[in-house]
Parts: structure tokens; C-alpha cells; sequence
């Protein structure tokens, strides 16, 4: 990886970090928990096939606040307007249009009123498992790893009735029960810049780009290996942006298709009937006797990357981290299956495999694919017919394409 490359990252009652690197199966990667099957069904729903992290869509379920915090030696984040008061409109600016990004994608449940209005506090280490979704700007942390310029940790339930904080309660499996987003506050040659500072800082980070990001993983995702995503593992160089600025005709404008896609696929909206398409299928070796063995009784190739291509213009609409699937009660079975979903119905597709080998490798997955399977190993008493081994990433295979019917 080159040393000019930096990136961001996310992390899960289970603990997950996603995070963006500065340039040193389901369409889209979310982070995944198995329930806890040890407890009742009435608190895990005695499957453990594994479920998407996710937060409540009820209006005003989802409450953000930001420290005023600001690290000023070296400065972290460089505005236009470098008074007291209008550096902190600015940098507020910044964080209500990275969230009306993911609020502006047609087809969910995702909508400005899940949001409450954004809370500022003044509270030098306001990120922490308190149960309140968190943005820090100057709190070190041990993640903060030589390349990491953000990251996200998230936490989310593998059972109901499980309280983080004073008030956030699971009512749901899966549920994000607190997401902090954490900046780098500590690197001399790291700043980010707002964007009417962008310019005159061409040394800066884009403090909008990688926050959407960031705001990403606190949503569920895990990352892509779509280059057009703003899910993709890697920020922008610095003094440039990921994709088009949001404007107020297109709020969601930063976004790829993969991202949409997936945001519909997390956060489905019932009333939606234009993104109903889905394509499935399986990934299967040519010689059976390819496939590694494991105790997990692998039977198809796991962790491709399976494309999906609009036929008409050509985009990446979605690209699933395949090769597995789960029937109730468990647990995940590795037969190279994969679901590809939240497609526009009408539209031709065309979709192909590649191994996770080039620019964005399986350790960039690491929410989406370790997290499938838990056993009698890493979890004492864990029954056993409910329990696998998540096998290693096949990142060795060749593809070649077949004509269909």
C-alpha cells in the first residue's frame, strides 16, 4: 500500500470499526451479528443466521451530537471563517449536509425527520458507549493506527432488552445502540478543511467527504470495493472530494449507485415499488476439488465480489461481498450464494465475480465477513448445531464469462 494513501475506518454487544485509510451477501457490505441463540427466543429469535446492523427510522429516533472540541495545536480543522462563533456554524454546516446525504436517497425509510436536530456539547470526550451517537474532533483513541484519519465504532445488539447509556434500549436485533464518529486530533501533517476552505488548504482532507463516509458506517455499512462508492475504503487525495458536491436539487449527489442501492436494501421503504428488482445465484468453482477444505463444509467460492452492471448506462448499481446463505435456524452455510437486491424493476443487468484482490482487499471486510459465524471456541457454551467457522476468503480464483440463455 503506498504511504501516500490514507484511510478512513467503522467498528460492533457486538463491536464494529469501519474507518477510511488516507492514500498510503448483499449488494453493499453491512456490518452482520449473529444473535445470541444461548438466550430465549423471545430475546434472539432463536435463529443464528446472521442480521444487518442497523439504526431506527422512526422520526426522531436517531439523535446526533458533535463536541465543540476542537484541537487548535495543530489545528484540525481549518474554515473560511476562523471566528469563535463562525468557525462552529461552519463546521455544523458541514455535518447537517453529510447527514441530509444519506437522508436524500429516494426509496427508504431514512428520511430528515429520523433525525433530531444536531445537539453541540462542549465536552472534551463526548465519544464513548453512552448510547448517544457521537462526533469527536479532538478525543485520541488507541484506533487511530499509522493511515487512519476517521473512524466510526459502532455498537449494535445480538439480543433484545440490551441497555447501553442511561436510555438506549434493543428493541430490535441488530439495532445500533451508540455510534461515535472519532477524527485523527493528534497528526501535525493531518488537517481537514471544510469546503469553502478546501481550496485555499490544498494540503487538507475534505472534512465533508470523509464525514459522509464515516456517517455511513454509523448507519450500518460496512465498506465497498466500488471505486465510485463513497463506502470505498479510501479517502480522496488530499485537497480534492469524493464524487459532486450535495446541492439542494440533489442531496444525495456524492453517493455512487452501490451506495443507494445498498441504503435501500438496509432501510427499505414499502411504498417503494420502482427498487424491487433482485437477481440471485451461485459461485461455483470449475473443479470442485479448488474449494479449501474447512470444517465449515465449504461448498461454493466465498467473499467474491459479485458486480451488478446497469446493461443501459453502464454504472455499478450494486456489488455484493457474496458466497453464503442462511435458513432459520442457522447457521450461515458457505455454498457461494449470493442476493443482489433493491434493483430497479424494467432494467437489464449484467453481473460478474471477481476476486477480492486488487486496490480493496478482504481485510477491508472484516464487519461484513468475520462477524457471520459464532462457535463453541470463541463463545463458551454456544450450541453446536448453531455454530460454523467463517473459512478464509478465496482471493486466489480466475473468472470467466459464460453467454446466457
Amino acid at each position: 500500500m503506498k504511504s501516500s494513501i490514507k484511510r478512513i475506518c467503522s467498528s460492533a454487544l457486538a463491536l464494529f470499526y469501519g474507518a477510511w485509510f488516507a492514500p498510503m451477501a448483499q449488494a453493499y457490505s453491512f456490518d452482520m451479528i449473529v444473535p445470541d441463540v444461548r438466550q430465549p427466543a423471545s430475546l434472539s429469535g432463536g435463529s443464528a443466521c446472521p442480521v444487518r446492523a442497523h439504526q431506527l427510522t422512526a422520526a426522531g429516533s436517531i439523535a446526533v451530537q458533535w463536541s465543540t472540541a476542537l484541537n487548535t495545536n495543530p489545528v484540525t480543522i481549518v474554515t473560511q471563517n476562523q471566528t469563535a462563533s463562525g468557525r462552529l456554524t461552519e463546521i455544523e454546516q458541514v455535518i447537517a449536509q453529510s447527514l441530509a446525504v444519506w437522508t436524500g436517497v429516494s426509496g427508504t425509510t431514512l428520511v430528515p425527520a429520523t433525525f433530531r436536530p444536531l445537539i453541540r456539547t462542549a465536552a472534551q470526550n463526548a465519544c464513548g458507549p453512552d448510547g448517544v451517537n457521537s462526533i469527536c474532533f479532538d478525543q485520541a483513541d488507541m484506533a487511530f493506527t499509522p493511515g487512519v484519519l476517521a473512524f466510526t465504532r459502532v455498537i449494535a445488539t445480538d439480543r433484545l432488552a440490551v441497555q447501553v447509556g442511561s436510555s438506549a434500549v434493543s428493541t430490535q436485533l441488530g439495532q445500533i445502540l451508540d455510534a461515535d464518529i472519532y477524527f485523527n486530533p493528534s497528526d501535525s501533517n493531518t488537517a481537514y478543511a471544510t469546503p469553502q476552505a478546501l481550496a485555499t488548504n490544498p494540503k487538507a482532507y475534505d472534512l465533508e467527504s470523509l464525514l459522509t463516509h464515516e456517517l455511513g458506517h454509523s448507519l450500518g455499512f460496512s465498506h465497498s470495493a466500488v471505486w465510485s462508492a463513497i463506502m470505498f475504503p479510501f479517502a480522496p487525495a488530499p485537497g480534492t472530494f469524493s464524487g459532486i458536491r450535495p446541492t439542494t436539487q440533489q442531496p444525495d449527489a456524492p453517493l455512487g449507485d452501490d451506495d443507494r442501492t445498498g441504503l435501500r436494501v438496509l432501510y427499505p421503504d414499502s411504498a417503494d415499488t420502482v427498487h424491487q428488482g433482485s437477481i440471485n445465484g451461485h459461485i461455483f468453482p470449475a473443479n470442485p476439488l479448488a474449494l479449501p477444505a474447512s470444517p465449515a463444509g465449504v461448498t461454493g467460492v466465498f467473499g467474491a465480489q459479485v458486480v451488478t452492471v446497469d446493461a443501459a448506462s453502464g454504472a455499478v448499481v450494486g456489488a455484493v461481498i457474496g458466497g453464503w446463505s442462511c435458513t432459520a435456524p442457522g447457521p450461515a452455510q458457505f455454498d457461494g450464494a449470493y442476493q443482489i437486491d433493491g434493483l430497479a424493476v424494467g432494467h437489464s443487468y449484467t453481473v460478474y465475480a471477481e476476486a477480492l484482490n486488487g486496490a480493496v482487499d478482504a481485510s477491508q471486510f472484516d464487519n461484513a465477513i468475520a462477524s457471520l459465524c459464532r462457535n463453541v471456541v470463541t463463545d463458551p457454551g454456544w450450541p453446536p448445531l448453531q455454530g460454523c467457522v467463517v473459512p478464509a476468503v478465496d482471493a486466489s480464483f480466475t473468472t470467466r464469462t459464460r453467454p446466457g440463455p
